[in-house]
């Protein structure tokens, strides 16, 4: 189907999700430019700009996925990375702990309690993360990120920051809730893609203002388009990827008629674990090198510290290896898809129904998820290769085109895409019945779709 902007528009159902989805991220976006109370921003975003080591390169990554408002020190800092944490944590306590997989399977009312203690968590995590952001960047004496007698008030001065930097997290997640009710797509994704994206416009403005200067810049910027645009490709064809298994179902005679026999395919995603293992090794990745910055270990601060060395990039790969493999074994359950299969009549054509049936699907999956983690960590130690200038503007340019950020953006927008496609196709599909429904006997080949004038068709 042809999607276009003007057809868009001109539907007042999608015109308004779209109004309603604009205006909430412009209203995400306005938290941006509300300082935190008491901190010098300027001398933030200097201190931010020269560490590209350590605390640094760990703050330059956060900085682009809250959209840089952690680098301006905003009420919008700690974005939406701790319900992200939150509910990565439940959905992999759903799967382990036996008690949260038995209200997880109580429909509607029990995936209302795990939201509730999801939101709780994000509430001890925006507690934690904000303790460590003014223990770790804005306490010391002699610091000039705070300003003049703020440091004599510090105690009473760390509550208010810590509770406006977790009710600014909690107001994301409401504007991320309301875009999922009212507009287009999941709310936490597209915040989540329009802070990605709009560290991008200043990083290029800043590349071109030195292209007159520096001949390397056009060299550096055009081998980045390269590489994003052959990258962004590829993780099109891979999201879309599927390995489809062909199912048969069991042939069942009533009376003189014969049902089922009918062959239908079980799709399995070649990236089943999507973005999670490039996020759980790239939190513990940094582990090291804060370890090594803080203890003084060169080792660690070196080899862990620079993006681009040998066991920096070794390391990140065996970690999404790992977690790959990890978040599959816990997400498929190769035992309930064989006894659902057999349940319904239906088998894997030369292969028995039962124990066998689910050791096959299991060998499958291990199959897929090599295929999917080895592209997973192609695509993740890509721009590590590549290396950096260590300007700011060439990190957020390598942070943008990284595997966490570029399979966020192209798969909120394909999901955003599909869901446009499915309003418009709902909508087409209304107007046929209701053309159907109002025309008279000799108007109903008349009917503007094919399937409507089959349906008033004589029946043999």
């Amino acid at each position: 189907m042809n999607v276009s902007i003007t057809n868009l528009f001109k539907v007042p159902e999608i015109r308004s999700k779209i109004l309603i989805t604009l205006g909430l991220l412009l209203i995400y976006r306005i938290g941006f430019y509300i300082p935190l109370p008491g901190v010098n921003a300027a001398a933030v975003l200097d201190r931010m700009g020269e560490s590209q080591e350590g605390f640094g390169r760990l703050f330059g990554m956060m900085n682009v996925l809250t959209g840089g408002s952690l680098q301006s020190a905003t009420l919008f800092s700690l974005g939406v990375m701790p319900y992200i944490s939150a509910s990565i944590i439940f959905s992999l306590m759903t799967k382990a702990v036996p008690a949260l997989e038995k209200i997880a399977k109580e429909g509607a009312s029990g995936q209302r309690k795990i939201n509730q203690y999801t939101r709780l968590a994000t509430v001890l995590i925006c507690l934690v993360q904000s303790w460590f952001v003014i223990g770790g960047s804005l306490s010391g004496e002699g610091n000039e990120l705070l300003h003049k007698g703020v440091d004599q008030w510090f105690g009473v001065y760390t509550i208010v920051v810590m509770v406006s930097l977790t009710a600014g997290t909690m107001f994301i997640m409401w504007l991320g809730e309301q875009i999922t009710e009212n507009g287009i797509g999941n709310g936490i994704s597209l915040i989540i893609m329009a802070g990605i994206i709009s560290n991008l416009g200043p990083a290029l403005s800043s590349m071109f203002s030195n292209a007159g200067t520096d001949t390397g810049v056009w060299q550096s910027l055009l081998m980045f388009i390269g590489a994003w645009g052959v990258t962004v490709i590829a993780v099109v064809f891979m999201t879309k990827a599927q390995r489809r298994i062909p199912i048969q179902q069991a042939k069942q005679a009533r009376g003189r008629e014969v049902y089922g026999g009918q062959k239908t395919y079980l799709p399995f995603k070649v990236n089943q674990a999507g973005v999670m293992p490039i996020i759980f090794g790239s939190a513990l990745l940094m582990i090291p090198a804060m370890l090594g910055t803080a203890f003084g270990v060169t080792f660690l601060e070196q080899s862990f510290g620079a993006q681009n060395g040998f066991w920096f990039v070794l390391t990140f790969a065996a970690l999404i290896y790992f977690f790959a493999f990890f978040w599959t074994s816990m997400m498929f359950q190769p035992n309930e898809i064989a006894k659902n299969l057999q349940e319904g009549g239906s088998f894997i054509p030369g292969i028995r129904p039962g124990k066998p049936t689910a050791l096959f699907l299991e060998q499958t999956m291990v199959r897929i998820t090599l295929a999917g983690s080895t592209f997973l960590a192609a695509i993740a130690v890509m721009p590590s290769l590549i290396g950096s200038t260590g300007n700011s503007s060439s990190m957020v340019l390598i942070y943008f085109m990284s595997g966490t950020s570029i399979l966020i953006v192209v798969g909120v927008a394909l999901d955003m895409v599909e869901k446009i496609q499915g309003l418009l196709v709902m909508r087409n599909y209304e107007g046929a019945m209701s053309e159907g429904g109002t025309a008279g006997p000799g108007q109903a080949a008349n009917a503007t779709s094919g399937w409507g004038r089959r349906s008033n068709s004589p029946q043999p």
